[in-house]
């Protein structure tokens, strides 16, 4: 069996965090969506449950942090060049999205980011591959 990543995120809105990201090119799976949860997919094997506050709370027995104030995730994802990474953050903020801090080039690995509509920080990278890789 093939291992599945599903991380679980709170949303305000479910209906903007729909739109939000269906503008960033992201598809939703409706077998797994209501009117408080959707699945929005990643990769074949990467998932995002985004959960109303209120069905959220029934997974944790914690208080929902506020992302716009402190962060409880930071999610990476890879993509296939620098400009990937930068159309990625320009649509997000095109969207309603904002960024945080500038791109980073560390030569190997460039990277930059947005936070969402409830502030969840996506970070975007771009991995030169290694010599081996390039031939």
């Amino acid at each position: 069996m093939t291992t599945q990543i599903f991380v679980n995120l709170p949303v305000k809105a479910l209906d903007q965090s729909v739109q939000f990201f269906t503008q960033l090119g992201f598809k939703f799976n409706p077998e797994f969506t209501d009117e408080t949860t959707t699945c929005m997919i990643v990769d074949d094997n990467i998932f995002v449950m985004l959960l109303m506050h209120d069905r959220f709370k029934t997974f944790t027995p914690n208080a929902i942090c506020d992302a716009t104030k402190s962060t409880e995730v930071l999610i990476c994802l890879s993509r296939e060049s620098r400009a990937a990474v930068d159309e990625m953050v320009k649509t997000a903020v095109a969207a309603g999205g904002n960024t945080y801090k500038e791109p980073e080039d560390h030569g190997f690995m460039y990277g930059h980011g947005f936070q969402d509509l409830d502030g969840h920080i996506w970070e975007w990278v771009y991995m030169e591959p290694s010599p081996e890789q390039r031939n």
